[in-house]
C-alpha cells in the first residue's frame, strides 16, 4: 500500500513602503496571495504569513512602484486569490475597473448577473486579499459615497483622488 502525502504549500511576506503606509505582500508558492495594510479589517494573523523573504515580490514591488509614481494603471501579477467562487468572481470584476474610475456594488452585481446580490458583493469587495492590485477602492455606493473600505474610507479617499490627479486636495494621513 502506498501513502500519500498531503502537498505542503509555502508561504513567504514582506513588507514594502507605500505612500499609504507599510504594505505586507503575501506569497503562496512564489504567487502573490495577499497585500495588506496597516489596520486593515479582515488583515489575517501575521503567524500565517510564513518566512521574511522578500524575493518572491521582486516584481509586485516593481509594479507598485510604478503604480504609486504615476507610471502604472494596470498590474499584470499572478495572482493567487482564495476564496469562494463567488468571491473570485467578484474580485474579477475588480480587475475590469478602469484605472480612475468606479462602480458601485449594484452595477458589479448586474454584470455578475445578479441584480439583487449587491451586498453579497459588498461583503467579497471586502474580503478582497490583495487590495489596490485588485481594485476593490474603485467601488463605491450607489449614491456615489465612500462606503466601507478594508483598508480604511480616508485610504480609499486618497487612493481615488491619486487615480484621479487630486491627490494633492487630499490631506495625507501617513
Amino acid at each position: 500500500m502506498t501513502a500519500t502525502h498531503p502537498r505542503t504549500t509555502t508561504r513567504q511576506h514582506t513588507v514594502v513602503d507605500s505612500p499609504y503606509g507599510p504594505l505586507t505582500l503575501v506569497a503562496t508558492d512564489g504567487v502573490l496571495a495577499g497585500l495588506y495594510m496597516t489596520g486593515q479589517r479582515h488583515r489575517p494573523p501575521e503567524e500565517t504569513f510564513g518566512e521574511s523573504d522578500p524575493r518572491p515580490f521582486t516584481e509586485a514591488a516593481r509594479q507598485l512602484d510604478a503604480y504609486f509614481a504615476g507610471e502604472l494603471r494596470t498590474f499584470d501579477l499572478p495572482l493567487h486569490l482564495d476564496g469562494t467562487p463567488f468571491q473570485r468572481s467578484v474580485w474579477a470584476q475588480l480587475q475590469l475597473i478602469p484605472y480612475g474610475e468606479t462602480r458601485s456594488y449594484g452595477e458589479l452585481a448586474e454584470n455578475l448577473g445578479k441584480p439583487g446580490a449587491s451586498r453579497a458583493v459588498g461583503l467579497a469587495n471586502g474580503k478582497n486579499p490583495v487590495g489596490i492590485i485588485v481594485p476593490c477602492h474603485r467601488v463605491i455606493g450607489a449614491s456615489g459615497s465612500l462606503t466601507g473600505y478594508g483598508g480604511g474610507l480616508d485610504r480609499k479617499q486618497r487612493l481615488l483622488a491619486f487615480e484621479k490627479g487630486t491627490e494633492n486636495d487630499t490631506p495625507a494621513l501617513f
